[in-house]
């Protein structure tokens, strides 16, 4: 935005995240006072001028209090007279929930939506979306950033001879299959049955993996089931190493520790989510790079599209 000065603020729920990004950008993180009272509510003052100004504000919505106090940011800003506000949100919470399966639900992604344009975000930056179509509960620009090629690199770095991308469900395989044509190596899908929520019993393999490598590639890992399950089959099936690629490491529950017993030999995810001190069998990527010049592109009124 010519003119108009960059400034990048963060919310108190990923700040080492946010301090990658303003070191890249070589400019230090705007001034707030983010104050939590006794009764749970937020207060958020902005310690500086922004009026007039470019404000990007970094806040992944791990739950509802994130979200909560990444609108009273954006009010915030929007009251102090930014001349624009983007949302930088490299997790969207209640992303899975972004249509009826049953009667009497509700659409809560898109409900997320209406807020934070009802707030006063200018423009929304997320990555890997779990459904490309809550890019449409919008009527602000939204940019869905993708960690695949990030991943693809890492993987690519392992020196794998003879490997498969494997997608771990069915709603996966049209991703997978670019990964796997971008990686020039074959497909295969784990088709298998949910009997509940957070819950998933892998069920039989379509394609060839026996005496192979294998990649499963998904954009986020939850409890870890899906995962779990599916090395167990890819195991049974005779595959070598296993190893598991995805964007979003929410590791809900016991997660950690079921991967670790898991056939997985190593599961690769990015910060898009603040990540305890894990070790063992996770190794984590930092999108940091990828967020920094997505921001200074839109600042400076540039394609995002060319960097993927």
């Amino acid at each position: 935005m010519n003119g108009f000065n960059l400034k990048v603020f963060s919310g108190s729920c990923h700040e080492s995240l946010a301090l990658e990004i303003g070191e890249r950008l070589g400019i230090k993180l705007g001034e707030r006072e983010i104050v939590k009272f006794a009764n749970g509510e937020k207060n958020i003052r902005i310690l500086e001028n922004v009026r007039g100004e470019d404000c990007f504000v970094i806040q992944p919505t791990c739950n509802d209090e994130n979200i909560m106090e990444l609108l009273i940011f954006i009010d915030a800003l929007k009251r102090a007279s930014a001349q624009r506000i983007t949302a930088v949100i490299p997790w969207y919470g209640y992303a899975r929930q972004d249509r009826k399966t049953s009667p009497r639900e509700p659409i809560t992604a898109k409900l997320v939506a209406r807020l934070l344009e009802t707030a006063g975000a200018n423009r929304v930056v997320a990555i890997d979306l779990h459904s490309g179509q809550i890019q449409g509960f919008f009527e602000i620009p939204f940019d869905n950033l993708s960690a695949g090629k990030f991943l693809e690199k890492e993987i690519v770095k392992k020196g794998l001879k003879d490997f498969v991308v494997v997608a771990p469900d069915a709603g996966a395989a049209k991703a997978c299959t670019k990964i796997a044509q971008r990686l020039n190596t074959d497909l295969a899908i784990i088709n298998k049955t949910r009997p509940k929520d957070n819950a998933c019993e892998a069920v039989s393999i379509i394609g060839e993996v026996q005496g192979r490598d294998c990649v499963l590639f998904d954009d986020m890992i939850d409890t870890g089931g899906s995962l779990i399950a599916g090395a167990c089959a890819l195991k049974k099936a005779g595959a070598l190493r296993i190893l598991a690629c995805a964007t979003h490491g929410v590791f809900s529950g016991k997660a950690l520790e079921n991967l670790q017993k898991s056939e997985l030999e190593e599961i690769i995810v990015t910060n898009s989510l603040p990540q305890k001190e894990i070790s063992g069998k996770i190794k984590v990527l930092s999108i940091s790079k990828i967020l920094s010049e997505t921001i200074l592109r839109i600042h400076e009124s540039r394609s995002v599209s060319e960097l993927f």
